[in-house]
């Protein structure tokens, strides 16, 4: 599922996958951010690449390169972060018997 897009020269985000409810990417704010990377932690993730010449608003041109950049690595290395998170924290959860029921 697409979570952000390029359009008609400005970025968009949404929060519903259920929804074509999309909004402007200057709006975004902390927990939109947070929402956004839990999707791409747990669902298909998708959104529109980076493309200077697409992006003619310069606040959403900013934004979008910045926030593409992250979750695309994010999304290239995320294996290897959940192997990182699991190794780090293995030791704890056999102590503590920590699995899941």
């Amino acid at each position: 599922m697409k979570y952000l897009k390029i359009e008609n020269n400005k970025g968009y985000y949404r929060l519903d996958a259920t929804l074509e409810n999309w909004t402007d990417l200057d709006q975004i704010n902390k927990d939109h951010l947070l929402s956004l990377l839990k999707f791409a932690f747990t669902v298909e993730f998708e959104m529109d690449e980076y493309k200077d010449e697409l992006l003619q608003n310069p606040a959403h041109n900013i934004i979008y390169k910045n926030i593409w950049g992250k979750f695309n690595d994010f999304l290239t290395n995320k294996t290897r972060f959940l192997d990182s998170v699991e190794a780090t924290y293995k030791t704890a959860i056999e102590k503590y018997n920590l699995q899941p029921q």
